[in-house]
């Protein structure tokens, strides 16, 4: 994705992984393959494999500049994490630092990082692994978290759960919260540069969108309540990663039915290349038009 704008906040993606995940049978369990034979010319190869037709997934965190700030949303996978249970993650190696740098922008630099939920894949790059230990990757950001959010994983792993989840909570978390540097809020929490957030719980029960209001322009940083276009077409279709399938369904439904047709830009947290875009009706239901 190259840069975007809000109104005068710049946006940019930085990507620690993009390319074929899960098979959507696997991802999705009520998956239906004529859903794909349906509509494969809307589909096509940016979001399916061909041959393999798995999901083409992108892990990514967004830089937005504010003019007053800079603001990491969400901290994708990061590097050197034990997350054995996803081997093609498991003690990565990526460039996430360098491609922040080629942003203009230094780890100190960053003033906050804005979690829309707490999943591995969302809280890798709060942390780094210096001397053996875990530390604050951005050593002067405040890490705005969900209070309903955390307190859940906390929980989590305190009940001794064998999950990525819990390995995330012990060791992109826990370090920012021993540090005080995690701030937790409620679900309504307003920054007052024009971002702020919503409850959409399901996919995680603390988990929240990020809106972004400039110069009269609004887009929404919408985490997992859509994982895959796929679910445009089918918003009925939640994934096994959820903690909840059925509070998933009636928030992303509720996601859809309110920003489609309408001029709010969505920022999806794992949808490929060109990534944001709008949500649009198609049919009986909806699809995604990728921006330029």
């Amino acid at each position: 994705m190259q840069a975007t704008r809000i109104g005068s906040f710049e946006i940019n993606r930085i990507a620690d992984y993009e390319g074929p995940f899960f098979a959507p049978n696997e991802f999705f369990p009520d998956f239906d393959p004529a859903v794909v034979e349906e509509h494969a010319a809307l589909l096509g190869p940016k979001l399916l494999e061909p041959g393999t037709g798995k999901l083409m997934f992108s892990f990514h965190s967004f830089v937005v500049k504010t003019g007053r700030h800079t603001i990491l949303i969400d901290a994708c996978i990061g590097n050197d994490k034990e997350r054995p249970s996803r081997p093609q993650f498991h003690h990565m190696k990526s460039p996430f630092i360098d491609d922040l740098a080629r942003l203009g922008v230094k780890p100190e630099e960053v003033d906050y990082v804005m979690c829309t939920h707490l999943h591995w894949d969302h809280v890798g790059w709060n942390t780094r692994l210096q001397d053996g230990r875990w530390v604050p990757t951005f050593p002067n950001a405040k890490y705005v978290i969900a209070k309903k959010e955390h307190d859940h994983w906390q929980n989590f792993h305190a009940s001794g759960a064998d999950s990525p989840h819990a390995l995330a909570y012990e060791d992109s978390v826990l370090p920012v919260v021993r540090t005080k540097q995690a701030v937790l809020v409620g679900d309504d929490y307003a920054l007052d540069d024009g971002l702020w957030f919503e409850s959409y719980p399901g996919h995680t029960p603390g988990n929240v969108v990020i809106h972004a209001k400039s110069g009269g322009e609004r887009g929404v940083f919408i985490g997992d309540v859509l994982h895959h276009p796929l679910q445009c077409l089918k918003p009925a279709w939640s994934t096994f990663a959820c903690t909840d399938g059925e509070g998933s369904r009636v928030s992303r439904t509720r996601l859809i039915e309110t920003y489609a047709d309408s001029d709010a830009l969505i920022l999806p947290a794992h949808f490929p290349a060109p990534t944001c875009g709008h949500i649009k009706s198609h049919g009986s239901a909806y699809r995604f038009d990728f921006r330029a």
